[in-house]
């Protein structure tokens, strides 16, 4: 398959940030439900319906980029993408259950051991369970970053999962400085928002996807093609 062309070096943080915030004001509203609908509903079966539900979600924000209509029920528009989606999900999510599963396991252990010790071994091997987890979180955000624009490029572009990862992963390490400087970003608007009595992270979880597609416009320009059409 041809590789997809993507631009390098366009991703500016914060001006994604307020791009973002001109896209979405004028439906906030409506980009909050199509948000939090769908989120609610991909977390009642985490791996099958999460995938379809950011695919719905994306529709809806890439379409509002492009300053097409939108509405509630396009987020149920990613269904068109399950096997995809599906497949994406599964990737991305089941080494996330394992090494959750892994980490409790030495707990469970220490704590079943932990009176049988003495306070130099436990301390000892709780900074060694502690070290191991550090590890193994660094890790999923780095994986987890590169796979940034995979759900988009299967609205998008039409991709199947592994050629969504593969073009994702690539497009972010050559816009990798942009990128980190939008995670940053990022970070401290879900700051502001837990600082908003917890609930304001809610409402800024709209404006921070939104921001990531705005990043992903920059890096993969186009038209947006409906469901069903070739590249």
């Amino acid at each position: 398959m041809q590789q997809t062309e993507f631009n390098v070096g366009v991703v500016k943080p914060v001006e994604a940030y307020k791009e973002a915030w001109e896209m979405i004001k004028d439906q906030f509203g409506l980009v909050l439900a199509v948000t939090l609908v769908g989120m609610l509903i991909g977390s009642a079966i985490p791996i099958v319906l999460i995938g379809p539900m950011m695919c719905g979600i994306y529709l809806v924000l890439l379409q509002k980029y492009e300053g097409s209509p939108v509405d509630f029920a396009q987020l149920f528009k990613g269904f068109d993408y399950f096997l995809p989606s599906l497949i994406l999900s599964a990737i991305i999510m089941v080494p996330v259950f394992i090494v959750i599963f892994t980490m409790y396991i030495p707990m469970i252990v220490l704590t079943m051991a932990g009176p049988r010790m003495g306070q130099s071994e436990l301390i000892a091997t709780i900074a060694g369970i502690l070290a191991v987890e550090l590890v193994f979180a660094v890790i999923m955000v780095c994986l987890h970053t590169l796979l940034l624009f995979a759900f988009p490029l299967i609205v998008d572009k039409k991709m199947s999962a592994i050629e969504s990862i593969k073009t994702s992963a690539r497009a972010v390490w050559a816009n990798l400085a942009g990128v980190a400087g939008l995670f940053g970003v990022g970070f401290l608007v879900a700051i502001v928002g837990y600082l908003m009595l917890c609930i304001g992270i809610y409402l800024v979880l709209p404006l921070i996807i939104a921001a990531n597609v705005v990043a992903y416009r920059k890096i993969f320009p186009g038209t947006l093609r409906p469901a069903g059409t070739t590249l």
